[in-house]
């Protein structure tokens, strides 16, 4: 659409600068198109399967990923969608339907501001023709002949608004992922490293220490390890260079000392009403849940009466956990975790049931068995 009012309202040959103003906008067009395909095809580099670190004594510094049955390197994190471990994640983005991280963050910032810059001239260039076309008779009145070449059609005249309200949709909610991602590089802190550090300064308030974020080097050296001409991942994705004081392990020993404070305030909840895993279980739960969700994309799970929970996060109406399944030596069943309502389920206590949680354990098992 752009290109068509383009055509009536500034045509490229009338002069060098008409033709400029259409060469431009082609060239971010297809820029978009081209790091939109490098981003979704060069995907964001996965750890390789059953991946171990070099030394076995680093093993320690490192979390275990069940599902990919292997460690997960630092700044390494497991996507459930991909369900692949995934170097320097970022974000899971469903607009190239793959993950953002080491690999195509260059590529995905590029067509981010690409975007951003095309629909933006091609908002100019849409709200000019239109304003033309709109005041044509008076530009015939007063004799500026030069300026009536903009003839609007119904069709044309609601394209146009229809297509300016897209471009300027697209400036605003795309612009504001484009600074957040330039506030990432230049912090060279990912979205799920913004959560870690926001956990470590937290924790080290209350143990009255001060947390170093070892990948910070300065806002330069930080848009380089990401941003270039031909917007390549820099170095092997295993190694990072880190700021004096640090080494490879600080962020990881810190999700460790995360992890083992989760475990410490894990609770366990027994299902006495069924979970449906439904988004807006309305009818089964009522208007109160469905109007309080929690605000994340992760899954609801279904649940039955009789199944146990380990509850890790709360809210006034959901709960966040994952169900206990029997253990056996030959069997590794799929990890089940979400969100579910609060209502469903009833804290489990040990000293009123008089069960430990080892025979609890044992209990489902058996019945799994049966």
């Amino acid at each position: 659409m752009t290109i068509y009012m383009n055509g009536m309202w500034w045509p490229s040959n009338t002069s060098i600068l008409a033709f400029i103003n259409q060469t431009v906008f082609f060239v971010f067009s297809l820029s978009t198109a081209f790091y939109f395909m490098m981003a979704s095809l060069t995907g964001p580099g996965y750890l390789p399967l059953k991946w171990i670190p070099v030394s076995h004594n680093d093993e320690q510094y490192l979390q275990l990923c069940c599902v990919c049955n292997g460690y997960k390197a630092p700044r390494s994190h497991h996507c459930r969608k991909c369900n692949r471990c995934v170097i320097k994640m970022d974000h899971h983005c469903p607009w190239i339907n793959n993950c953002v991280g080491w690999a195509n963050h260059g590529y995905f910032t590029a067509f981010l501001t690409f975007a951003v810059l095309g629909c933006l001239h091609g908002t100019v260039i849409l709200a000019s023709s239109l304003y033309v076309g709109l005041y044509r008779d008076w530009y015939i009145y007063y004799g500026q002949y030069s300026k009536v070449n903009v003839q609007l059609t119904i069709w044309s005249l609601v394209l146009c608004v229809f297509n300016i309200g897209l471009a300027i949709g697209v400036v605003l909610t795309v612009g504001a992922l484009l600074v957040y991602q330039l506030r990432s590089i230049l912090n060279n802190r990912t979205a799920i490293e913004d959560w870690i550090l926001e956990k470590a300064r937290f924790r080290g308030i209350r143990n009255d220490e001060t947390f170093i974020y070892p990948y910070d080097l300065g806002k330069w050296n930080n848009l380089k390890q990401v941003l270039s001409f031909t917007c390549r991942p820099v170095g092997n994705g295993f190694e990072w260079p880190v700021v004096e004081g640090c080494d490879q392990y600080t962020l990881t020993r810190e999700q460790l000392a995360q992890k083992e404070e989760k475990r410490a305030r894990t609770r366990t909840y027994t299902i006495n009403r069924p979970s449906t895993g439904s988004w807006l279980p309305l009818f089964s739960q009522g208007v109160k849940v469905c109007l309080s969700p929690p605000l994340t994309d992760e899954p609801r799970i279904k649940l039955e009466v009789g199944d146990v929970v380990r509850v890790t996060r709360w809210r006034k109406y959901w709960l966040f956990g994952e169900k206990l399944q029997s253990s056996k030596k030959d069997d590794n069943p799929k990890r089940i975790r979400g969100w579910f309502p609060r209502q469903c389920a009833v804290e489990f206590l040990e000293e009123d049931d008089g069960m430990s949680m080892e025979n609890l354990e044992l209990e489902i098992a058996n019945k799994k068995d049966d």
